[in-house]
C-alpha cells in the first residue's frame, strides 16, 4: 500500500500546486495515519461528504473544495469544528486541489468535459490569480447551438440556463468551471461562439445579447464534479488501491 507522503507528493507534481497562488491551500490541509488503504474523491469537503469517505473506508479524502480559506476565521467552530474533528477522530487525511485542478489538461474540471463534447485543439483559456484555469477549442464541423446545449445537458446531468445569443452554428467554445461567469469578458475578446462556466450574475445576459455570444451557466458543483471523478479513477489506477468518487448533488 502506499504511504500517505508518497501519494500526496505524487498528486502536488500531477498538478503543479506550487506554482499556483490560490484562494487558499491546495495540497495537504489535515494530517491522517500514514498509509493508504482506499482514497475518496469529492467536490466539497462538506460533513456529509466526510462522513460518506470515513464509512467508506477512506484514509485519505480528496477535494476540489478544502475546508481553509484565506481569510477566513481560524477558530475550530461551528461547522469547521465539526468538520475538523471528524478528520482528527477518524485519522483521515485531507487533500485539496482548487485552480490546479481546475486548470489540468487530464485530470481537471475543464479539459476532459471540452474532449468528452467533441471539441478539438484544445489551447488554455482565462487567467485567475495569474494561472491559466480553463480551456477553450473549437468543432471541427460546426454545430447547431441546440445539438451543443443537448450535448452539454446530457454531459453534467443538469439543465443549464442558456443565454442564446450567438450565432445559430457552434464553432468555437470556451469553458471555465465554477464561479467564473466574470470569464465572459474574455471569451468575448476571444471572439468565441459559446461561454460554458458554472454560476451565472445578472450582467451574463445583458452582455450576451450586446455582444453576440452563447452564455451558458451549469451549476458550480456540475462543473467542478469532472475533475475529482477523474481523478478517482487516476488513482485507483496509479495507486492500485480502492478509490471512489462520493458525490452529493447541489443545484447551486
Amino acid at each position: 500500500m502506499p504511504l500517505r507522503d508518497e501519494v500526496i507528493e505524487h498528486l502536488d507534481r500531477l498538478y503543479e500546486s506550487q506554482l499556483v497562488q490560490d484562494y487558499g491551500p491546495n495540497g495537504l490541509q489535515v494530517e491522517g495515519r500514514a498509509d493508504v488503504q482506499r482514497i475518496a474523491t469529492g467536490v466539497t469537503a462538506s460533513l456529509e461528504f466526510l462522513t460518506a469517505a470515513r464509512d467508506f473506508g477512506a484514509d485519505l479524502a480528496i477535494v476540489h473544495h478544502g475546508i481553509f480559506w484565506n481569510g477566513a476565521s481560524p477558530v475550530l467552530r461551528g461547522s469547521l469544528g465539526k468538520r475538523v474533528r471528524l478528520l482528527l477522530e477518524s485519522g483521515m487525511t485531507l487533500l485539496a486541489y482548487h485552480l490546479p485542478m481546475d486548470r489540468h489538461g487530464e485530470v481537471g474540471n475543464n479539459a476532459p468535459a471540452l474532449r468528452a463534447w467533441g471539441v478539438t485543439d484544445l489551447l488554455p483559456f482565462a487567467v485567475a490569480k495569474g494561472v491559466s484555469v480553463g480551456w477553450r477549442g473549437h468543432f471541427e464541423t460546426p454545430m447547431p447551438v441546440d445539438d451543443v446545449v443537448a450535448r452539454i445537458r446530457k454531459y453534467y446531468d443538469a439543465e443549464p440556463l442558456s443565454f442564446l445569443h450567438g450565432p445559430p452554428l457552434v464553432r468555437t467554445i470556451g469553458l471555465v468551471s465554477g464561479a467564473a461567469q466574470g470569464e465572459i469578458h474574455a471569451a468575448i475578446a476571444a471572439k468565441l461562439d459559446l461561454f460554458v462556466t458554472g454560476e451565472v450574475s445578472e450582467y451574463n445576459l445583458h452582455l450576451a445579447k450586446e455582444e453576440g455570444i452563447h452564455h451558458l451557466s451549469v451549476g458550480h458543483h456540475a462543473s467542478e464534479r469532472v475533475g475529482p471523478r477523474a481523478l478517482a479513477a487516476y488513482c485507483a489506477r496509479t495507486f492500485g488501491i480502492p478509490a471512489a468518487f462520493l458525490d452529493f448533488p447541489n443545484p447551486a
